[in-house]
């Protein structure tokens, strides 16, 4: 962290209040653009070590730091933890009073510390130490007390906080989060992180809705409406009715879709001797299917582009499912 060498400049002669305001949130983006700018130049083989170290425990990453550092410590966690390296966050503090017993020898530790000289983190260093814990350090200062115990080192750039006095954390928290981030990205493709696994990891909330697949909701088995193209429509309407989709699939005798019957069939074909017509007589041929791996979105655009409230979900030309548009609606997705 640098002295206020980004001491606001004067102000120009009828300056407003507002022009004051925006001068200073714009000056904030430059200066922690510029940190971000020099971080990532910063970047070298160390990086790579400190990946290697993550990657390869069997245990969890224990992210640790204090006041402003903590908190950016939380937030690193909580990423890492999401997207597929298991970690968690321990309080410096309360490490020295029982929740050193948290961290095994399986674990990795992450400290993170601006000066490299926070007495808070002492006894979480003094254990990775002895029992042989890797230890990963964050800090601006590659001859502190944190650097010279660390196994791997990341350095923090020289970059001018964005505060007019130099004091108050930004560019370096601003810097410190975007280099837990470019480890939990980087962890993140080494391991082939997925979108389904993502999904996993978050079950509540818009990200998951955003990745719900169609199988996660479509109606398979003895729910589907099948029947076959020799069933006379007396029995087709039976199980349109029974099974509440509005439709029904036709398959073959090797159990492959071939057609389905909606309501649009049935009114194009209205006459005395419906009933007595089979299912092959008025079925529409090469119905719009989609595969089990798509997403509920995407369903959901081709059931809007096609005009269509029910789709069957085939595999190798059978049908392993339906979705009604009710479903859709029911997942959150619309």
């Amino acid at each position: 962290m640098r002295a206020a060498s980004n001491k606001p400049p004067t102000d120009p002669p009828g300056a407003s209040q507002a022009d004051k305001d925006l001068d200073a949130a714009r000056r904030v983006f430059e200066i922690e653009a510029r940190g971000l700018a020099a971080a990532a130049r910063n970047l070298d083989q160390r990086f790579v070590r400190a990946l290697d170290i993550l990657a390869n425990i069997p245990g969890r990453v224990v992210v640790s730091g204090m006041g402003k550092s903590g908190h950016v410590a939380h937030k690193i966690a909580a990423t890492l933890a999401s997207t597929g390296t298991p970690a968690f966050f321990v309080h410096p503090g309360e490490a020295s009073h029982g929740d050193l017993g948290m961290i095994t020898r399986d674990d990795a530790v992450l400290a993170i510390s601006n000066s490299g000289d926070t007495a808070e983190l002492s006894d979480i260093i003094a254990h990775s130490r002895r029992f042989t814990i890797p230890l990963v350090a964050i800090t601006a200062h590659e001859d502190s007390a944190l650097a010279e115990a660390a196994d791997v080192v990341l350095i923090l750039p020289d970059s001018d906080e964005a505060c007019p006095m130099g004091l108050a954390p930004t560019t370096s928290t601003t810097v410190t989060l975007a280099l837990g981030d470019a480890l939990a990205i980087a962890l993140l493709e080494r391991h082939r992180f997925t979108a389904d696994e993502f999904q996993l990891l978050h079950p509540g909330g818009q990200l998951s809705r955003k990745l719900l697949k169609v199988t996660d909701i479509m109606h398979g088995g003895d729910a589907m409406p099948l029947v076959a193209a020799g069933d006379i429509m007396a029995d087709v309407l039976i199980t349109i009715t029974a099974k509440r989709f509005g439709c029904a699939g036709v398959a073959d005798p090797e159990s492959r879709l071939m057609g389905i019957i909606t309501d649009g069939d049935l009114r194009r074909h209205m006459a005395p001797d419906l009933l007595g017509l089979t299912a092959g007589d008025i079925m529409t041929k090469g119905p719009v299917t989609v595969p089990p791996q798509s997403l509920v979105a995407e369903v959901l655009a081709i059931m809007d582009d096609k005009a269509i409230t029910s789709i069957f979900v085939v595999e190798d030309d059978k049908p392993l499912g339906i979705v009604h548009i009710h479903d859709i609606l029911r997942s959150g997705i619309a």
